[in-house]
């Protein structure tokens, strides 16, 4: 019978973790770059020529300051001339994409 140190095991744990975050992110990123970037742009700011209103309604500045219900609300229903995606995403993927866009204001 094999015998694992705590040392390995502790390292195959975060090892499975950190994977499977990083996944849940490209997934997130993919979705993003899918059916968001086009008007929010690939890194959040909303400058884009189908950005109804660039600059800090819909920039990196609110999604850092909305509550993530608030930004779950907007993904699943739609408002104004963005839509809905509830029927096009699964709720454990709008709370991944949510989680993404927090990260575009960690970079700015």
């Amino acid at each position: 019978m094999e015998t694992f140190s705590a040392e390995a095991v502790v390292c195959a744990a975060v090892v499975a973790v950190f994977g499977s975050m990083t996944r849940a992110q490209s997934e997130a990123e993919q979705i993003y770059k899918a059916k968001c970037a086009g008007c929010h742009a690939a890194d959040g700011s909303a400058n884009t020529r189908r950005a109804e209103i660039p600059g800090p309604t819909t920039s990196v500045y609110r999604y850092d300051k909305e509550p993530t219900l608030a930004l779950v609300q907007v993904i699943t229903k739609g408002r104004k001339k963005m839509p809905k995606f509830e029927e096009k995403l699964k709720s454990k993927e709008i709370k991944e994409l949510v989680a993404y866009i927090r990260g575009f204001s960690k970079k700015s």
